[in-house]
């Protein structure tokens, strides 16, 4: 079985470029290995999800470019790209991935992206300080 076709994962700005190849469950991320990329456990489990999910940890190397936004955000992408390309690999593996006890499916890219700031406000939402005199 040859490598497939990079598929994109997308989280907030982070966009994600990935492609699996069978192999010893190696995973680089822009060339780095991804627990010397990410430095946090839980961005470690997150990459993982989908192998946890259809069993198949250590049995695909991944190779994923990946840019723009933060950590957590490049994390998530990469999750959502590996899902999708098990699927494409897989199509049994489409109800597993769904069945996950997150937020959103494994399938599905998160839609909450950042608000954007307001005139006469701090923040999106954040406003002045009241002064009463």
């Amino acid at each position: 079985m040859q490598a497939q076709a990079p598929v994109v994962g997308r989280r907030k700005r982070a966009v994600a470029r990935v492609r699996l190849v069978p192999g010893t469950g190696r995973i680089l991320v822009n060339g780095h290995d991804y627990k010397e990329y990410f430095h946090r456990v839980t961005l470690e489990k997150v990459v993982e999800k989908p192998f946890e999910a259809t069993g198949t940890l250590g049995q695909y190397d991944v190779f994923a470019r990946v840019e723009g936004g933060g950590k957590s955000g490049q994390a998530d992408a990469i999750r959502l790209g590996i899902a999708r390309a098990l699927v494409r690999l897989n199509p049994e593996w489409r109800k597993p991935l769904r069945q996950t006890k997150l937020v959103y499916s494994l399938l599905t890219r998160d839609p909450r992206e950042k608000e954007r700031k307001k005139y006469g406000l701090h923040g999106a939402r954040r406003a002045r300080q009241y002064r009463k005199r």
